[in-house]
Order: structure tokens, then sequence, then C-alpha cells
């Protein structure tokens, strides 16, 4: 039996996974979709996937199946423990998202070996691998560029840092003490992403979901305490760029990408300003702001706003959506529907 062409793309059930199938899917519909995921597939998502795979990127059996049965050309590695669920468990979250993390580069590395050509690798990383020190150092050094404060305090950080390394060394430099050239190696990219923002999905344990909890909440018509204080500002980014984004940088020509890592971002609100658009489109909602201590730490340990300069000049990050378009045209009429009673 002939090994059949794939998109493979994990954590499918996720915020990020979904959006990214159907845009995918209306793009070209003859892309054949790997959806690997821990859970069944949505039912929405899953006719739009070749194959809804339940299973674990830790299974080395499962993997070692796909590889057997697939020409897998491109991976979308969306799978990880996110970081607030990741400061509870450390340990697991090391596993899933470093070792996870690298035993899909070996996949990738041996598809590339056995189809003779290079297998594009997306890593979606956070802006968590960098660790500001202090509120006072945050509110004064401006834009963080890609290479500076690289120095994260969560362990969701620590993996997404690592992991970027770990892609840079099977892209540039694997095995580069051996007899002979490799041949074939993986094309691995990442993108770190700011705070997203989805219509569709309801937020999953990031630390940054305070701001789309917000509005999830208030469409339901249930009160809302936000963890940080109103004037904690972090870069967000509307569901919809953050799909374009990762589509347009795997699209990108490898001569004009100069590095493997780059910071997007769409727009910086404050959560206070990100509460009063939620009360212009809802004005019964009951948000109130009870600052976490130990979560605004690890907030205000990341930038306010990040430099993404080279994203933009190297393969045109162009964010379609600034936060009042965000909220009048993505967000409020696709929540109200969602929770139309």
């Amino acid at each position: 039996m002939s090994r059949k062409p794939a998109v493979l793309i994990t954590g499918a059930n996720g915020e990020i996974g979904q959006s990214l199938i159907f845009s995918l899917r209306r793009a070209d519909p003859e892309t054949r979709i790997l959806g690997l995921d821990l859970r069944e597939l949505g039912e929405a998502i899953r006719p739009h996937c070749h194959a809804a795979i339940i299973g674990d990127i830790l299974d080395q059996g499962l993997l070692d199946r796909l590889v057997g049965e697939y020409e897998i050309s491109t991976i979308f590695h969306l799978a990880a423990l996110l970081s607030t669920r990741a400061e509870f468990t450390p340990e697991t979250a090391h596993q899933v998202n470093v070792q996870g993390t690298l035993n899909l580069l070996k996949l990738a590395v041996e598809q590339a070996r056995w189809h003779g050509s290079t297998v594009k690798f997306l890593f979606p990383s956070s802006i968590a691998v960098h660790g500001i020190p202090d509120f006072e150092t945050r509110e004064s050094i401006g834009p963080v560029p890609e290479h500076k404060w690289t120095i994260p305090t969560t362990m969701y950080g620590c993996n997404k840092l690592y992991c970027e390394n770990l892609g840079r060394y099977y892209t540039r430099h694997y095995k580069q003490l051996a007899a002979e050239e490799e041949g074939q190696r993986i094309d691995f990219r990442s993108i770190r992403f700011p705070g997203l923002i989805s219509a569709f999905t309801t937020p999953s344990g990031g630390t940054s979901d305070y701001a789309p909890e917000m509005i999830h909440a208030a469409a339901k018509g249930v009160p809302y305490t936000c963890f940080v204080r109103a004037a904690t500002r972090l870069p967000f980014m509307a569901m919809p760029d953050a799909v374009d984004a990762m589509i347009k940088l795997m699209a990108a020509p490898a001569e004009d990408l100069q590095r493997v890592v780059y910071n997007i971002s769409a727009f910086n609100p404050s959560a206070g300003e990100f509460a009063d658009l939620t009360k212009a489109a809802f004005p019964d909602a009951e948000i109130t702001f009870s600052p976490d201590v130990k979560r605004e730490r690890i907030v205000h340990s990341w930038p306010a706003a990040v430099d993404d300069r080279h994203a933009r000049a190297e393969w045109g990050l162009s964010p379609a959506y600034d936060l009042q378009r965000t909220f009048d045209e993505y967000l409020i009429p696709n929540i109200r529907e969602r929770y139309r009673t």
C-alpha cells in the first residue's frame, strides 16, 4: 500500500487547532489532514480531517504507525500543556511539552529521510519564554525583541524556549559531527504567540485567558472576577489573525527567513480597557478585579508589548483585526450567537 501525503496537526481539538483545520480546508479542500488529539475530535472538525486520531504524542508506537502509513510533509505541532496547568504539574508539563515535541521532531526527520524532501514543522511558542524581573522594568523597557529577556519564570516558558532551541538545532545543526551529511532536514519555524482570543472555543488554561474569559462570562450572563489588576497590559491577537500568521509563515520561501523564531502581536489593551469594551457590548456584565498575586506575578513577567518587526518584514505579518474590529466584527456577533437562548 502506498503511503499518502498528509498534514499532521497535533492538539487538533484546541482553540488554534480547530481554527487551523477550517482555514486549511477552505484554502485547499483536497488537503489531507491528520487530526491528532487526546480526545475524540469535535463533530464540527471531524468531517474536515482525513483521519481523526485519538492518541498521545508520548506514544511512540502511535507515531511509528503514522510514519509507516502516511507521507507527512507538514507538521503543525499544537499539542501542549498550557501555562496555568503546567505550574501545578511541572514534571508532567515537561514530559508533554518537551518530550512530546522531541518525538515529533524525530518523526519529521524520519519522514524527511524517507521521502527525500524537507518536512516543514510549525511550533507555536509563547511570550511566556520571556522573564522580566519586576513591574517597574516591564513598564520601562518598551516592546521586547525576540532575543531579550529570555529568562522564563514558568515551566511552560522554560519548555517553549527549550523547544525553540531544539527546533533550531534540528533545522541547522542536526548530527553536525556525523561522518556523512544527513541529507534532507526539517524546516522548523516558530511563532511566539501573544494572548489569543477566540469567539468559537472556550479558554482552556492559559494565563492570559482573563481577556476571553471576561467576554464569554458576560455573554453567558455570569459574573466574572478578573485575576489581574485593571492596569495590566498584554499583547493579544484575534484567532483568525493567529491562524493566518501560521499559514503565512509556513508559505514563506526559506530564503526570505533570517531566523526560526518570530514575535507577533496585534494590539495590547489593558484589562480595564477590555472590560470597558465588554460592558459596552453587554451592559449588564458584572466584571470586578481581584488580583491573584501569584498569577499576576506570572503575567507581569511577560512583556507588555513585543517587537514584531522581523515577522512584518520577512514574511508579511499584517493582522487584519485591531482591538475595536475584533470586538465589533469577530467577538460580539459570534459569541452572542454561541450563547443565544
